[in-house]
């Protein structure tokens, strides 16, 4: 087979190295490099065999190293695939698209600059080094330092064997490649071999890309290689003796032919030149009249495909490849195996290298229209999609390469062509207005490539290089070029045709809006932005003219296509118009940044009236569906609607189509576009004087929110500015006010909300990641218009992140309800932003009542646009105006305070407006006369304004009121003087106009008038017929508008005009530019401005008020004022009876403790020392809060409290030391858990056990330190039948609960919090009657006696509890339920399992552990004394009850009642026994805190209070001498001589310790004992708890025992000594204990100290301390491998509380069906566990077997959490946050503040 195959590696190099010498080794390579038949060991072989060959035989290594010392690389050019985390910095990139590698990050000097991580989308590379997209000042240390002149010249033997043998190889990788393919047959893509023929590759490529690792040096040779012409002849053509060859070259030719690629032998690119100048002039014509009905199945509703004719286009950009080198195939093949992502790597690897770089590029837009025709058939669309762009991104980023190979590729014209094609395949035909005869084609959007998004490559390329100026000049200079771009373009105006569904509901709601919003925003829009932004000065003029003039041409084509004259088709509509928009965002810019001359780049009169039609089409039907009249065709409709005005959307939607109207307004005739207004809202038949009229086109429910559609839609043409005059800034702070204004917004909120064009430069070509960029201006400007609200965390546990909300004084001058409808996606913000404004007017006491929204003085017109006002003053206008005044003021139906306010709006912009003031009123009346029309005599409003209309004729129903009356008398004496009533035609106008302008040429037409009835366009045989009546008016604008202000007012001449009382007034008026106040305020504020203009106006305006107004007609009170006095009684009466309830629940609820959130509450004290103080008197009370009846806990029906038992750790994780833990971030920060308080007394435990009996270690100690259970209340008490009754209920409700019925888990019913149990309250007294008892004067000796006496009458109960009472029963199953609240390796600790003792030792620790958390709580002390908040949750007392009848249940033997040892001389046991049995643990070695427990538990409850002080008194001496013996073991040798010298009082030079520190030893051991004993005593018997400074504070409490006289004051140098009382003289007691240890010592010496010292002194239990910055733990932690499955997790957490790194939901680390977080959850919590997600910067919480999303401690500088590191700002901690988290953390309140439960199922 291959020439050496078998031949060792030593062997192999000898040959190498032969080789090397004589140079002629073609053959063998060739042999050893064939496609081997062999698979993977032959492909090893071959690969072993290039390495030999490529060092000449040294090792390989060795030859690495040394081909690396040539290296001179100044790129970093590090290739990364998805998911990979990379980093872009703004301040230094100079294309968009910059990224970094981590590392380069870290290395450049990048602080304070505007930068953010982020997970790459579709790979990339490093830029760092490349000053073409980033600027040097960012480079690293590594980039900065090497230039290229220090790097020795590399040596030619050294690459010499590269050079002869890479070709050979890389031409045996492309015959595997051509090997490997065969065309896919029809029906089965052969996915599977591709995969395997490129698994077998993948050593080879592997191969490749080590080659790329070794630097400059190899690449160069590489690009020798892969770029040679010759190379690729000689080797590749097929020419030749080998077969092999042959027959690969024919896999090529027909692989190539399969792609639908002709090779041209002959005619080369050449064509491409000639074609050029005749290139896409594919214009409408072209539509072949061959439709073929192509897989017609899947078109939507079996839609035609349209097929056009291609034989103009240029087919050679489309059909022709020829390959002429390596790079040329090898990059073929890549395509073809649709990207594999390692050649992916291999070539962009290469990149660094400057002539690869050209090369491939070249090669790259050669292949393109290649690689599209390969994308939309590929299956695997997007991850192929990904890949290309991972490519393109790195050549197409770079200006200078970009404008290259647009110079020597026609990039340009390559791009647009293919886009053409692709679009080309998804083709239908319009049904846009005519739908027989229509000529024009849209995209179908049903159609995958536009459902998928498959086109985004593509045109995200085409953005990208449209971002470069020399490129995007190109685009815009070339005629044939705009000419091809405009057709793309048309091919998307008029996609995604919406018709209203009349009858029924549609059926199937298609969703394919979303591609149209998305095709018109990346395929047309962003281009469109990416052109504009190099059309910002003088000189480009000439580009706008280009593109403007073709826009039109393609807007006249498509008129001409859809067959429209003047009326667009009804009940259809169509959201994408860009070609109206390219249109009109051109023509702002011309006027606003090129100083062009508007009316020179717009059309004729004809071609503005078409161009209107269709946006205000669309701004009439957003009001329709809004008004719920196209609710049939399903939600879809609404979700159209709210894109169109959404954030990402507004700018290159609706702002460009408000823009093109207000255009239009400005140069057509504003009579026709009034009318045209009201009639495309249909509200046209609405506005007649009459009061009742026949819609024929709209239901009368829909009439009212048309018109106020129509009037707002008004408002905003005159009064918006965006295009028409305003700066950027002056926009950006416009947009940002009205943001502001609905809701405070977080930083990234806004910036995502206010996406302005002059930062819509695609920031990534990739849209899916837009990173929208802060720029100063923003910064600045955010900072002058709003406030920070920095984040708090409210008690109820939402967190808040930092807001900013409006300064007030934009509320006082700057709240602009016009920008805010506009932007407003959801009517309910509008609601909001006006609640804001009027709650900020009654707050600053502005304004108390509720004001109507603000008029705001709007900025300056642009000249260009001043047409617009002449809206304003047209008779049209006025009198709709009139009419709606009229209408109001009579209270005619379907009208709303919101059409007045925006009829008000209308007449106040036009008094702002109208600058001539009329010079000479008086005889101006005359020339007037001749007027056609006489409703006013002028068309100026502030001379209408005065004008009075006397009759009016109109058309109504026969039914209507108005045919009833007689017409006047006086009418003939008037005579009607030349028709004064007039029948108010708008469409007549409208017609008039529209015939006008039609016929301007022909003089004679202009006669030609259509009749002057709107009823030719009703439908036949409407109903009622219609008559004509008169009416008599007399009124004009001014005296409706007085009479507005009586009706308003509820007054008769509220009215007074202001300048009868002080002529200033009109002199020197103050009119604010901004007013607030209601409909009243806005009235008084137009009179002034009209008598401000006019003196006639003033001098009508007194006339009118000095006539005392005719009383209004007296309304019967209307039906609306009656329900609001009804709603006013019943709301009285219904506050009455709440505060009888209120009153009632308050007596009920004494003893409501408190809730959840309370957090330290002074009032809840009170109420609890209320309950304690009337407690004492009597038999306890408790209400139940089911059944709502109070009483006492009997036997038959208990009583219980609502607890939740949980198993902690939280005393476990308490450490000794007083350095804080702190968050390993470096491998030498490991955390060990010894000095745990958990660890220390699992060691002591164990060492016990390893000397002593097992029954007596097992009372020496208490346990729960790693998993004791803690039980909280919220102090509600239910009967337990009750609640019974209440878990079934719960169990047969069906809601989805956050919590587990079955695990018995449920809500209190009271106050809603998660409890799991209920503990019964034992009968009788709450507090024991002992308190009452006035202290007897019993010696010492008798109560040792009595104690003794009472622990042995075990089982003799005061309640018989031996019969089975419902008490005992309930528990009996409290404790199971305790028990089973931790795990059973918490509670067994005996060495023969099940033994009795683990029960006892269990159930004194459970009060050990409650009492000890309650010290926790408090601070670890009791110098603050009172009931804190952890009082108020214990419920120790009932806890101890239950606790005691289950410890009587076990009789201590009376031999080795620890009592006795501690009161009583007995003689030594331990001698007496034989060697095997171990002996019992010394007193000395035990814990006494347990001994307490166990004594108290044992006794008989209620306990007296002598008793207990005894019990205190006698275990306080054993503490004492354990203090001494721990105290010598602490002293030196010599110390305890001389102490034993010299006895305590002579002082000691030697000494250490003076008698003082002595004494401070032994109370810091005394202290814990006190604590706890103190705490017991306040809940066994009431009382209050001292508080006192720490210094004091063991004086304090030993008076509070009883231990120390209450009279005791002396400043006694050892107080701690002077409460000792022994039972037994003192000398003998201690011998007795000591000899104990002297024979443990006998047998184990070293242990014997080791036992004594006990450590006392625990820190308070805390979470690890986290890093400033939250990049030090993502940096350490998100590459790091588990210690478990050593991979690196794909979700890695780390655990607060301890530091241990797992693997969230990984099931490489599952044990059991228990994922690694939950598994470690229970062995350091014991159930809860605290995990922080390095990866989305959360917390997550693990409770038992629920779990939640706590949030995030780490915030950026604007106070946002960023979940998911999805904007990947820095972020820093928040130490109040994570202080939230430990307190909810310590006090066990997980469950109740947090809200959101789900279960795991183990999964985490």
């Amino acid at each position: 087979t291959m020439a050496g195959a078998g031949a060792s590696s030593r062997e192999k190099r000898a040959t190498a190295a032969r080789l090397k010498a004589a140079l002629s080794g073609r053959a063998l390579l060739e042999r050893a490099l064939a496609p081997a038949p062999g698979g993977g060991e032959a492909v090893a072989e071959a690969l072993e065999w290039c390495r030999c060959l490529l060092s000449g035989g040294e090792p390989w290594e060795g030859f690495v190293q040394a081909v690396r010392a040539y290296d001179p690389a100044t790129l970093c050019g590090l290739v990364w695939t998805a998911n990979f985390v990379a980093y872009r910095c703004r301040t230094c990139g100079i294309s968009p698209c910059m990224s970094l590698c981590a590392e380069c990050f870290h290395q450049g000097e990048h602080a304070g600059h505007d930068y953010n991580m982020f997970r790459s989308q579709a790979g990339g590379a490093c830029d760092c080094g490349d000053g073409n997209v980033m600027r040097e000042a960012g480079f690293c240390k590594r980039h900065r330092m090497k230039s290229r002149s220090d790097v020795p010249c590399v040596p030619k033997d050294l690459l010499m064997m590269s050079e002869l043998v890479l070709p050979q190889f890389i031409f045996s990788l492309i015959q595997y490649l051509r090997e490997g393919y065969n065309e896919p047959a029809l029906d089965l893509p052969s996915e599977k071999d591709l995969h395997r023929i490129l698994q077998m590759l993948e050593p080879h490529v592997s191969f490749l890309e080590d080659l790329t690792k070794m630097g400059g040096a190899m690449r160069s040779v590489l690009t020798q290689v892969l770029t040679n012409q010759q190379f690729y002849k000689d080797l590749s053509s097929g020419v030749g003796e080998n077969a092999c060859a042959k027959k690969s070259h024919e896999k090529y030719l027909i692989a190539l032919k399969g792609s639908g690629l002709a090779f041209p032998e002959d005619k080369l690119a050449c064509g491409m030149q000639e074609q050029a100048s005749g290139t896409s002039t594919l214009a409408i014509q072209g539509l072949s009249s061959a439709i073929m009905d192509q897989d017609g199945s899947q078109g939507v509703g079996k839609r035609k495909r349209v097929k056009l004719s291609s034989s103009t286009k240029d087919q050679s950009i489309m059909d022709v490849l020829k390959h002429k080198c390596f790079l040329e195939e090898l990059l073929f093949w890549t395509i073809k195996y649709e990207f594999p992502q390692k050649m992916v790597t291999f070539l962009l690897n290469m990149l660094p290298d400057q002539d690869y770089k050209i090369a491939f590029t070249k090669t790259f837009v050669q292949h393109y229209a290649f690689i599209m025709k390969t994308l939309k058939k590929s299956h695997e669309s997007d991850t192929m999609s990904n890949r290309i762009v991972h490519i393109s991104v790195q050549l197409f980023s770079n200006e200078e390469l970009a404008r290259q190979v647009t110079e020597e590729c026609q990039l340009l014209d390559i791009m647009v062509t293919v886009l053409l094609y692709m679009m080309e395949s998804c083709l239908i035909k319009s049904e846009l207005q005519d739908e027989e005869n229509s000529l024009h084609v849209v995209v179908n959007c049903g159609e995958a490539l536009l459902k998928n998004n498959t086109y985004w490559p593509l045109v995200s390329d085409f953005i990208n290089i449209l971002s470069h100026q020399s490129v995007a000049k190109k685009f815009l200079e070339d005629h044939s070029l705009l000419v091809t771009w405009m057709n793309f373009v048309s091919f998307f105006q008029g996609m995604n045709l919406n018709k209203r569904e009349l009858n029924e509901h549609v059926e199937f709601e298609s969703q394919t809006y979303y591609a149209a919003f998305a095709a018109e925003l990346e395929a047309c829009a962003q281009p469109m932005w990416g052109l504009l932004s190099h059309c910002k000065v003088r000189e480009t003029q000439e580009y706008t003219r280009n593109v403007v003039r073709y826009c039109l041409e393609a807007l006249q084509d498509w008129f001409d296509a859809i067959n429209f004259v003047d009326e667009p088709a009804p009940n259809q509509v169509t959201f994408h118009l860009p070609l109206h928009r390219y249109y009109a965002m051109f023509l702002s810019k011309a006027v606003k940044c090129q100083e062009l001359d508007l009316d020179s780049i717009l059309p004729d009169q004809e071609m503005l009236m078409k161009l209107m039609i269709h946006p205000l089409q669309i701004q009439a039907s957003l009001s329709e569906i809004h008004s719920n009249m196209w609710v049939r065709n399903g939600l879809q409709i609404k979700g159209q609607a709210m894109t169109y005005v959404q954030s990402h959307f507004c700018n290159s939607m609706i702002d460009p189509d408000i823009y093109l109207l207000q255009v239009c307004a400005s140069r057509l005739d504003p009579d026709y576009f009034i009318s045209s207004v009201f009639e495309r809202f249909k509200v046209v038949d609405l506005l007649t004087m009459a009061s009742q009229h026949q819609n024929t086109v709209l239901d009368s429910e829909h009439e009212r929110s048309m018109l106020e559609g129509a009037l707002t839609f008004l408002v905003i043409l005159l009064s918006l500015r965006l295009h028409l005059g305003m700066t950027d800034d002056e926009i950006l702070r416009a947009e940002m006010v009205a943001q502001l204004c609905m809701n405070d917004r977080t930083h990234s909120s806004l910036l995502d909300l206010i996406s302005l064009e002059s930062y819509h430069i695609p920031e990534n070509p990739n849209p899916k990641s837009g990173i929208v960029p802060g720029s100063l201006s923003f910064e600045s400007m955010l900072s002058a218009v709003a406030d920070f609200k920095a984040p708090v965390f409210e008690p109820g546990g939402s967190m808040q992140q930092g807001m900013y909300t409006p300064k007030a004084d934009i509320w006082d001058k700057e709240f602009d309800p016009v920008m805010v409808i506009l932007r407003t996606v959801y009517r309910r913000d509008v609601q909001s932003a006006m609640d804001r404004y009027t709650a900020f007017l009654k707050q600053s006491g502005k304004f108390p009542g509720n004001p109507w929204p603000p008029y705001k003085k709007r900025t300056p017109l642009h000249p260009s646009y001043k047409g617009l006002m002449k809206l304003l003053h047209c008779k049209t206008l006025h009198i709709v105006l009139f009419t709606l005044l009229y209408k109001i003021l009579m209270d005619h139906q379907n009208l709303s305070e919101h059409v007045l306010c925006m009829v008000l709006y209308l007449i106040e912009l036009g008094l702002e407006d109208s600058q001539e003031q009329e010079s000479d009123e008086e005889d101006s009346v005359g020339e007037h006369e001749r007027c056609h029309d006489s409703w006013f005599p002028s068309s100026n409003l502030v001379s209408n304004m005065r004008h009075f209309i006397n009759y009016v004729r109109v058309r109504v129903p026969e039914t209507a009121p108005e045919v009833k009356r007689e017409p006047p008398a006086s009418t003939s004496s008037d005579g009607l003087n030349s028709g004064t009533a007039q029948v108010f035609s708008l469409v007549a106008e409208r017609r008039k106009k529209f015939q006008e302008i039609i016929n301007r040429n022909s003089s004679e037409a202009s006669q030609v008038v259509r009749p002057k009835t709107s009823m030719k366009w009703s439908a036949p045989g409407a109903t009622p017929q219609l008559t004509t009546a008169i009416l008599e008016i007399k009124e004009s604008i001014l005296s409706l508008l007085i009479k507005l202000h009586h009706k308003l007012s509820g007054k008769q001449n509220s009215y007074y005009p202001p300048w009868f009382d002080d002529m200033e007034v009109l002199i020197q008026p103050e009119i604010p530019k901004y007013s607030h106040g209601d409909g009243m305020t806005a009235v008084e504020r137009i009179l002034l401005k009209a008598a401000l203009q006019s003196r006639l106006n003033k001098r009508i305006i007194e006339e009118i008020c000095r006539k005392v107004t005719p009383p209004v007609p007296p309304k019967k009170i209307s039906s609306a004022e009656k329900k609001t006095l009804d709603k006013e009684e019943r709301r009285q009466k219904a506050r009455e009876r709440q505060q009888k309830l209120l009153a009632e629940f308050a007596s009920r609820q004494k003893s409501f403790m408190e809730t959840a959130m309370d957090v330290e509450s002074p009032d809840a004290d009170i109420a609890m020392e209320i309950a304690i103080s009337e407690q004492h008197v009597s038999e306890a009370v408790y209400d139940c809060v089911i059944c709502g009846q109070s009483g006492p806990s009997t036997e038959d029906r208990p009583t219980g409290l609502v607890v939740l038992l949980q198993a902690s750790s939280v005393l476990g994780q308490c450490r000794n030391s007083t350095e804080p833990k702190k968050l390993p971030t470096s491998e030498e920060e490991q955390i060990y858990p010894s000095d745990t308080c958990a660890a220390v007394h699992d060691v002591r435990l164990t060492t016990l056990q390893r000397y002593f009996k097992d029954s007596s270690c097992l009372q020496a100690v208490s346990i729960g330190w790693e998993g004791g259970v803690y039980v909280q209340t919220c102090g509600h008490t239910l009967h337990i039948d009750c609640h019974k009754s209440y878990m079934e209920s719960l169990r047969n409700d069906q809601v989805l609960q956050g919590f587990s019925v079955d695990k018995g888990e449920f809500t209190c019913p009271l106050c809603r919090q998660f409890a799991n149990s209920v503990l019964p309250c034992y009968p009788g007294n709450n507090v024991e009657r002992s308190l009452l008892q006035c202290h007897s004067n019993k010696s010492m000796q008798d109560l040792i006696k009595e104690v003794e006496e009472l622990q042995e009458q075990l089982g003799t109960f005061p309640v018989s509890i031996s019969s089975e009472t419902n008490l005992s029963k309930e528990m009996e199953s409290v404790m199971k339920d305790i028990k089973n609240t931790t795990q059973k390796k918490y509670t067994d600790y005996s060495k023969t399992p099940g033994s009795p003792d683990n029960d006892f030792l269990f159930m004194y620790s459970v009060a050990r552990t409650n009492l000890e958390l309650e010290l926790v709580h408090r601070g670890g002390n009791l110098c603050l004394g009172g009931a804190s908040t952890a009082g108020k949750r214990s419920c120790l007392n009932q806890l101890f009850h239950v606790l005691a009848m289950h410890m009587r249940l076990y009789s201590i033997d009376s031999a080795y009642n620890p009592w006795r040892k501690l009161t009583q001389l007995m003689q030594d046991r331990n001698s007496q026994l034989s060697s095997e049995e171990l002996p019992e643990v010394p007193v000395l070695y035990r814990d006494v805190s347990s001994l307490l427990l166990i004594q108290i538990l044992t006794m008989p409850q209620p306990l007296c209070k002598e008793h207990f002080t005894c019990i205190v008194k006698v275990l306080f001496t054993l503490l004492y001498t354990q203090a001494l013996a721990a105290f010598s073991v602490k002293c030196s040798a010599e110390d305890r001589v001389a102490w034993k010298n010299s006895g305590a009082l002579k002082k000691v030079s030697s000494s250490v310790w003076s008698p003082d520190s002595i004494e401070g030893f032994l109370q810091q051991f005394c202290l814990p004992f006190l604590r706890i004993t103190c705490l017991l005593q306040h809940h066994l018997f009431g009382g209050e708890l001292p508080s006192c400074q720490e210094d004091e504070e063991f004086t304090v409490l030993a008076n509070c025992l009883g231990l120390l006289p209450s009279s005791f004051q002396s400043p006694h140098q050892f107080t701690s000594a002077s409460c000792l009382d022994w039972p037994v003289p003192a000398f003998n007691m201690i011998s007795q204990w000591c000899l104990e240890l002297a024979s443990f010592a006998d047998r184990h010496a070293e242990q014997v100290k080791v036992l004594l010292v006990q450590e006392p002194k625990w820190d308070l239990p805390c979470l690890l301390q986290l890093p400033e910055n939250y990049n030090t733990i993502f940096q350490y932690y998100h590459r790091k491998t588990c210690t478990v499955c050593t991979k690196v997790p794909k979700d890695p957490a780390v655990c607060l509380v301890c530091g241990t790194f797992v693997c969230l939901k990984g099931l490489c680390c599952k044990q059991q069906s228990y994922c690694e977080c939950v598994l470690h959850s229970q062995n350091c919590g014991a159930g809860t566990g605290i995990f922080l997600l390095i990866n989305a910067s959360v917390i997550i919480i693990i409770r038992g077997h629920r779990f939640c999303l706590w949030g995030s401690v780490y915030l950026d500088a604007h106070g946002e959490e960023d979940r998911d590191l999805r904007r990947g700002k820095p972020l820093y901690i928040c130490k109040e946050r994570y202080k939230v988290l430990e307190q909810q953390w310590v006090s066990h309140t997980f469950d109740h503040i947090n809200k959101r439960w789900g279960p795991h199922y183990n999964g985490l």
